[in-house]
């Protein structure tokens, strides 16, 4: 029997360990799950080993899953049956998925790459287990991480689908420049959970290790099934010397990093470009009506701009660009509000005209020295008016811009030729990204405007001597941005010199500006030669990994494919650029026979070291995976059974059957305020004058400021906003999520989704129940909560409030402060003054819900105050 894994662009889900449907699940095991990722200097070295083994007495098949980052690939893939190893085979795609066609047809299992979500591809392998067999999946996959707004992330996708004996993560990182902060995010942490996170970081190195018992993975003691099912991420920054780059060296390769962000952003031209064609109408135009006004208000005063709007025609909104004044963006917002999506898509039209803009501009001399000129377009669809042919508009697109400017196309949605898109931006110095159809779409376009938003420097170039250096990788850039990373590799001369020297040369604000570094090749080798913690002589597998996408990405430039509407683009061949022979002492591709037992003739390849492991890195993208292992025939699988009685074991709180009519239902206040140390240990807060804008509460020894939008018609705020100065992070909740900004990004998330952020000086979590907290240490902590009980909406809830400093104020926050509660009142012992900073406040004892139980609340007896 043989296996065959190949690329694929269908969306499934899953990762983990699965067995054939209608299994009894006690005859399914996984015994063994362990996730070990080395990160050194960037380069991530991660390998997932499962081992199972079939309970049952007749042959089952177990299918291995596991979802991997999109810009990660493979490097091994083997199979450990009854003490046999089966390894991966390379194959040229288009015979590989000739093969794996006719292994589907013959009913034999197989195996298949498929991209899954915004930031994950799914590998999967099946195989038949006989009875009592153990069998071990192995899978190692490498990835180079880059730097976005700032930070490297690791994203881990975490579904064993099932309890697991023996389950443990483990996160090392070495980076040589030294650790700037650390943080861990996961979307299935729980506070139990979290007892088995442990993180150990200093200067150089971290380690996180993540090792849950099989009580800590239960949903709850009466059930089996596993709670961990998510992501878990690490993200992390380094240290900067002044030149703003590091050259890092071993086994005869180096790599150079570049980021110096201390540099001032420098003026831009931009033109905004959006589709509102009849497709783009509903949710789509206004969430890219709701993320371009917050995108205006983030124009620098030294900034030009315009708008192009297109459907079947396209119209400019001034006839030249203007300075991004107060006067001007409000202006440019309203007309952003206004636009209405009907009609066609002329994208051809609409490009040029953008281009024109800027032409007209240079020619009259009103763009500024030392500015950059930028066309962002946004569209939904393919051209259906105008100039409709995708390689004509490419070509009329690529000659008018003539390399004076950057293209960033962004792809609304599946709709969208994405491959057209993406050929277009890279054919013109820029970029394509794909914005998926979400709550979040604004975000997505906020977030990647972003950055692109400070430019930093123009006419990037890489230099190094010829006597030291054989070959690099990319060295010229045409615009490096802030928060991102420049990333060159290259390969020594046999007999370099002791200490490499670079220079990166590049023009800021219309001057050339030259930075000029030196590394010591003994000291560096010495550096990465003795940690045991990291995976060694990965710098060569990092030279090759950017040699190759950057090889990719240029055959993609120059063939003239579209490539399948709404698809990634997948060249079919590459150059012979690496060979090797069998055996060689320098290490080439290893040919092995094939195992006695399979009578399968060889050559079986398989990731060696050198040319044979580059070869393994075309997998992803134009190659496939081959195991030969012992054919066994599945038992038919035994039908579903239902529980007993056919019992539900989902929890229903709603209450059934007929209740009494309640003619005034009781309601959750707007705030229900703790008052420790007080007479009354709790006040109850309602807003009846129209309020909008509230300042709720601000602490600056706390180093906190909460604000919200309280709206007195629906008696709810539409948001809350919290403010942090350190570390220096917002937390925005409306009904519809959570964003979290920090370093200029955003990341969203649903309510009830479960959250467990540790970074430094703070922690995030939320629960099932949507309850968001904001804890510090030593600090009052704040927590958010959509609430579905009566009086549905935002809330706010306090607790430690004694951690309050003396200088809080705020509607909320004056409550802290000096207060005196005044006697009973003799009339009605319901009622009592509350003096609170020489003001007056009527408090009354009534009855509310509070909402900080479950729905629908617990009714309490509170002092309410209106204000």
């Amino acid at each position: 029997m043989r296996f065959f894994l190949v690329c694929g662009s269908v969306g499934v889900g899953g990762q983990g360990l699965v067995w054939d449907q209608g299994q009894d699940p006690l005859l399914k095991s996984i015994k063994h799950l362990t996730v070990d990722s080395k990160v050194s200097s960037r380069f991530a070295h991660t390998v997932i080993t499962s081992r199972v083994v079939n309970k049952a007495d007749a042959v089952r098949e177990a299918t291995f899953q596991m979802e991997l980052p999109k810009k990660a690939f493979i490097t091994n893939f083997s199979m450990v049956i009854d003490g046999v190893t089966y390894p991966g085979n390379i194959k040229e795609k288009a015979a590989a998925q000739e093969q794996y066609s006719a292994a589907m047809a013959r009913g034999e299992s197989a195996g298949l790459v498929t991209a899954t979500g915004r930031k994950t591809e799914q590998f999967q392998v099946s195989v038949s287990v006989a009875p009592a067999a153990k069998v071990t999946f192995e899978l190692v996959y490498e990835e180079l991480l880059a730097r976005h707004l700032g930070v490297y992330e690791l994203l881990l996708k975490v579904r064993p689908q099932q309890l697991v004996k023996h389950l443990q993560m483990d996160i090392h990182i070495f980076e040589p420049q030294g650790i700037s902060f650390l943080e861990t995010e996961s979307t299935f942490m729980t506070n139990e959970l979290a007892e088995a996170l442990t993180t150990s970081q200093n200067k150089t190195k971290a380690h996180v290790r993540f090792k849950p018992t099989l009580s800590q993975q239960q949903k709850s003691p009466e059930k089996q099934d596993t709670v961990l099912d998510g992501n878990f991420i690490v993200r992390y920054d380094v240290d900067r010397p002044v030149s703003g780059g590091s050259i890092q060296i071993e086994n005869g390769y180096f790599v150079h990093y570049f980021a110096p962000d201390s540099l001032s952003t420098m003026p831009k031209n931009v033109i905004f470009v959006i589709d509102k064609s009849g497709s783009m109408m509903g949710r789509k135009i206004k969430q890219t009506q709701e993320a371009l006004i917050k995108i205006l208000d983030d124009l620098s005063p030294h900034d030009q701009f315009n708008l192009i709007s297109f459907s079947a025609e396209a119209t400019k909104w001034k006839p030249l660009l203007v300075p991004a004044s107060t006067e001007n963006v409000n202006e440019a917002k309203s007309y952003a509000t206004g636009i209405r999506a009907q009609g066609g898509t002329n994208i051809n039209d609409a490009m040029l005209m953008a281009v024109q803009l800027l032409e007209k501009a240079n020619r009259e001399e009103l763009l500024p020295a030392g500015s950059i000129t930028l066309i962002i377009l946004l569209t939904d669809g393919d051209p259906t008016a105008g100039e409709t042919d995708p390689l004509k508009i490419q070509e009329n697109v690529r000659k008018a811009v003539n390399g004076q400017h950057s293209l960033f196309c962004l792809g609304f949605g599946f709709d969208v030729s994405y491959a057209f898109l993406e050929k277009m931006a890279l054919e013109n110095g820029g970029l394509a990204r794909r914005i998926y159809e979400d709550s979040d779409s604004a975000l997505q376009l906020q977030d990647f405007y972003q950055e692109v938003a400070n430019p930093l420097m123009m006419s990037v170039a890489f230099e190094y001597p010829s006597n030291a250096v054989e070959s690099v990788t990319q060295d010229a850039f045409r615009v490096f941005f802030k928060g991102s990373e420049l990333v060159v590799a290259g390969k020594l001369r046999d007999h370099s010199p002791d200490v490499l020297s670079a220079q990166v040369r590049g023009q800021l604000h219309g001057e050339n500006i030259t930075f000029v570094m030196e590394s010591h090749v003994a000291e560096q080798e010495e550096m990465f030669r003795g940690p045991k913690y990291i995976f060694h002589s990965f710098m060569e597998r990092l030279w090759a990994y950017l040699t190759i996408q950057q090889l990719l990405e240029q055959m993609w430039v120059n063939t003239s494919s579209r490539g399948p509407p709404g698809g990634h683009p997948r060249p079919q061949h590459l150059p012979r650029l690496f060979t090797g022979r069998a055996g060689t002492a320098g290490g080439g591709l290893k040919l092995l026979n094939s195992p006695p037992r399979l009578g399968v003739p060889g050559p079986w390849w398989v990731a060696g070291s050198s040319d044979g492991w580059r070869a393994c890195h075309l997998l992803r993208i134009l190659t496939a995976f081959s195991l030969s292992v012992p054919e066994l025939t599945p038992a038919p699988a035994p039908s579903p059974t239902s529980g007993p009685g056919g019992a539900s074991y989902d929890m229903d709180f709603r209450i059934k059957g007929n209740t009494p009519a309640v003619p005034a239902p009781i309601q959750a206040p707007s705030v229900i305020l703790p008052l420790p140390g007080q007479s009354v240990d709790q006040l109850c807060v309602d807003f009846r004058r129209p309020q909008e804008l509230v300042n709720l509460l601000s602490d600056p020894d706390q180093g906190v400021e909460v604000t919200g939008h309280y709206e007195t018609a629906k008696a709810c705020f539409s948001w809350i906003e919290v403010t942090f100065e350190n570390p220096q992070l917002q937390v925005h909740a409306s009904p519809e999520h959570v964003v979290i900004t920090r370093n200029r990004r955003n990341s969203a998330y649903k309510w009830k989704e479960t959250l467990y952020s540790v970074m430094p000086g703070l922690k995030v979590t939320m629960d099932k129940a949507g309850l968001l907290l904001l804890s510090r240490p030593d600090r009052v902590t704040i927590g958010l909560l959509f609430w579905d009980g009566p009086g549905k909406g935002l809330r706010l809830l306090l607790q430690d409030t004694d951690r309050f400093s003396s200088h809080v104020s705020g509607t909320l926050g004056q409550f802290y402060q000096d207060v005196l509660w005044g006697p009973l009142d003799t009339a009605d012992d319901r009622k009592r003054t509350l003096k609170v900073q020489g003001r007056d406040y009527s408090a009354t004892r009534e009855l509310k819900l509070d909402y900080q139980e479950s729905p629908p609340g617990k009714e309490i007896s509170c002092w309410s105050v209106e204000l």
